[in-house]
């Protein structure tokens, strides 16, 4: 199949500065400052890729090593809610220790090098008691979410305590906070109180204020001292705007939030269709609709997918190469700035009087959110894949920013249910680009497309692109890319990273799954393979004249496993790899012996954990190997699918962790140690897992109670009788413990 895309009569739009609103300096003289187009740092173009992580749904003992494997992913913002219900449970006592103390975990980012964006709300929602606002102010004789001196002088003292916390951590102090949003989703969603009964519906306003409410919360968060470089609010759902603040945007494909009051069949989405949102007669055929000329503000995105909780009324199994593909759909969309939501799960933490903390319509402790990186740190194949598309637009992110979408004729028009038709986009600058290609669709299958082509138009000529494509898959292909002066004319092959190795400089290239990995370079450029190149990492020596520099082409998995070091070596392993800020290296795993690659070949060559073994291609295989333990664990059935864990906590020493992984039938899972339930889960149809590091003291004072909640179906409540009484039959009780098991996780030292 031939597809054309047509940017001859290329012209670039006018960049310009969005002002003093948008701008901070700090103590250095680093100017961070945004564009109608993108974040810069000093006049060029930065990239930003935000994760979200939630420190008060986090024991704090995981914090740093967390935030590390953030960074590893390549994030480099931080964002996180502060949730007032969580600080100030009851009015006018503040608690900002332990898991909530928010100045410990602002300056752990800054330690690893990742700037912050509080979300400070009042309102969070998050899945979080009344959207995270406090019980206590129900009862207040005032409405919530108002520019009245009531509720506002109650914003004002949160805002007085989160700024004596978090002062002097801002960009404009040197520290790492940039960014400050307000009120989550104004005039577009509010939550249930959870103070009432559950079953009368009672909502939290979205608000009404619009502008006004919005400058409101600003005002009084620069009198409380939060001054950040910028102020961002969401701005999807037609929530209120404001040109003072930096508008956010997001995208999910599955949306538990249907299933709320009806059930039936997810709808495929539009969400992996190809738009231009920074154009504004664009037409675009998903519900973007900004309250402003997108031409005047960068497409930045604060909550895409990254995962899913499931709701009571809605389980699935998430699927995690919706992610990345998501990931190139924005940024082929003309997306800038990047932000998941949630890049790391957590959990809730109980109330001081006993309140869970969650939405009703989720499990009351576990937050895990089938993110990226799992509420134990459990890295997920989304994380695998991200790595690699992170590490593009570090590295051509700049070149990225100063490119404008391109769409062939009809792209946005694509029914989400069309799987025939091949999704691509263009970003260019008229020379140079990259084309985008998607081959996901979030509840439907799509089939391999073979024999694809498609022509380029540029100003100055074509290139053509011919390739097949794997289901599920997405790409980002080059097109005259320049490489230390030669260009590289067009690659079935994505760009993933620059580094220097022994004075020589590497490019590193991934070949998408179904793809070639073919290379075509400018007349007169030499490519040689490398003898000891394989099918899963190829070595080539690109040469032209004086310049000379060498490609490194990965297989698909290959480019899942890679990590960047610091010094600009490579490690290529499917477990989490941690470096510190001083270079150390560490190997989270749940294996005694692992498999790792690194380039160049001897990198690892004088650990005392890492044991030279067979090297892949130009890469040195090693082999790391730990002592094996495994922690027991004794299981005694009780009555009415209850069980009873016995684990002593002595097995545990010397292991990072230890996880609960239970496989199970029925409606839901709940853990209990004595009277609290520490943890619960909805089956959905995967293991579910619990982490056992912060537990080890209490499992030398008793046993955990597994209870397994059954699927009645065919339940009838029966209320006819005397005095009120009711009782349930069912027709048929399912549950079922199919397997139970702890895995041992190791930490191993490589340097």
């Amino acid at each position: 199949m031939k597809y054309t895309v047509d940017a001859s009569k290329y012209e670039k739009r006018p960049v310009y500065g969005l002002g003093k609103d948008f701008t901070g300096t700090s103590p250095e003289g680093r100017a961070l400052s945004f564009t109608n187009a993108s974040m810069t740092m000093d006049g060029s173009p930065f990239f930003a890729v935000s994760g979200e992580i939630h420190f008060s749904r986090m024991d704090p003992a995981r914090w740093e090593d967390e935030l590390i494997k953030m960074r590893m992913g390549g994030v480099n913002i931080v964002s996180t809610y502060v949730f007032w219900n969580h600080v100030e449970e009851e009015e006018g006592v503040f608690d900002f220790s332990g898991r909530r103390d928010v100045r410990r975990f602002v300056n752990l980012c800054r330690k690893h090098g990742l700037y912050v964006i509080l979300r400070i709300g009042p309102f969070c929602h998050g899945e979080a008691r009344n959207g995270g606002l406090p019980d206590w102010l129900y009862a207040k004789p005032f409405e919530v979410r108002t520019v009245g001196q009531g509720f506002m002088g109650c914003v004002r003292r949160l805002y007085g305590r989160i700024g004596e916390e978090t002062g002097g951590l801002y960009y404009r102090d040197g520290g790492p906070i940039i960014g400050v949003q307000l009120d989550n989703e104004y005039m577009h969603a509010g939550a249930m109180w959870e103070t009432t009964l559950g079953v009368s519906g009672e909502w939290i306003p979205a608000g009404s204020d619009g502008e006004e409410y919005m400058l409101c919360l600003r005002d009084a968060a620069l009198a409380a001292g939060i001054r950040p470089a910028f102020f961002t609010a969401t701005a999807w759902g037609g929530a209120a705007y404001s040109p003072r603040l930096l508008p956010l945007w997001g995208g999910y494909a599955y949306r538990p939030w249907i299933f709320y009051s009806h059930r039936g069949e997810h709808p495929a989405t539009e969400e992996y269709v190809y738009e231009d949102y920074c154009r504004k007669d664009a037409g675009w055929a998903d519900d973007f609709s900004p309250a402003y000329d997108p031409e005047t503000r960068p497409y930045a995105c604060c909550e895409m997918g990254a995962g899913m909780m499931c709701c009571y009324n809605y389980r699935f199994i998430y699927p995690y190469r919706s992610v990345d593909a998501l990931a190139n759909i924005k940024l082929g969309s003309g997306c800038n700035f990047i932000g998941y939501y949630m890049f790391h799960g957590g959990t809730n933490p109980r109330g001081k009087r006993g309140a869970f903390l969650n939405e009703s319509q989720v499990t009351k402790i576990s937050y895990d959110y089938q993110a990226a990186l799992g509420e134990f740190g459990q890295e997920r194949l989304s994380y695998r894949r991200l790595k690699a598309l992170h590490f593009f637009t570090r590295f051509w992110g700049d070149r990225l920013a100063a490119m404008q979408t391109v769409l062939p004729e009809g792209a946005s028009d694509i029914d989400p249910r069309d799987t025939a038709t091949l999704r691509f986009a263009l970003r260019t600058d008229g020379e140079s680009g990259f084309l985008f290609v998607n081959q996901f669709q979030d509840h439907l299958e799509m089939p391999e497309k073979r024999n694809q082509e498609v022509e380029v138009i540029l100003p100055g000529g074509k290139v053509d692109f011919r390739f097949d494509i794997a289901p599920e898959e997405n790409a980002i292909l080059p097109i005259h890319m320049d490489m230390e002066g030669i260009r590289l004319i067009q690659a079935n092959a994505q760009p993933v990273l620059k580094t220097s190795v022994r004075g020589r400089t590497v490019y590193v290239l991934m070949t998408p799954e179904g793809m070639d990995g073919r290379m075509t370079f400018e007349d007169g450029a030499r490519v040689k393979r490398q003898k000891e190149s394989g099918p899963e990492a190829e070595m080539y020596t690109v040469e032209k004249g004086d310049v000379s520099f060498d490609v490194l082409l990965l297989s698909r998995g290959m480019g899942e496993k890679i990590y960047l070091l610091r010094d600009g070596s490579l490690i290529f392993t499917e477990e989490a790899l941690l470096e510190d800020e001083k270079g150390t290296l560490r190997l989270e795993t749940e294996k005694a012996e692992s498999r790792i690659w690194c380039y160049p070949p001897e990198r690892l060559a004088y650990s005392p954990a890492c044991e030279r073994e067979d090297d892949l291609g130009p890469l040195g295989g090693y082999a790391v190997r730990t002592a094996p333990r495994s922690v027991g664990l004794a299981v005694t059935e009780g009555e009415g699918y209850r069980y009873v864990l016995t684990i002593d906590p002595e097995d545990m020493e010397g292991l990072k962790d230890a996880r609960l992984k239970v496989d199970y039938a029925g409606d839901m899972g709940l853990l209990f140690w004595r009277d609290q339930l520490i943890h619960d889960n909805f089956a959905n149809g995967d293991t579910w897992e619990i982490g056992l590091a912060e537990r080890r003291e209490a499992l030398g004072q008793g046993p955990l109670t597994l209870v397994i909640k059954p699927i009645r179906e065919g339940a009838v409540v029966k209320a006819e009788t005397a005095m009120a009484a009711r009782s349930e039959e069912a027709r048929d009780i399912k549950a079922a413990l199919h397997g139970i098991r702890i895995q041992s996780v190791y930490q191993i030292a490589l340097s």
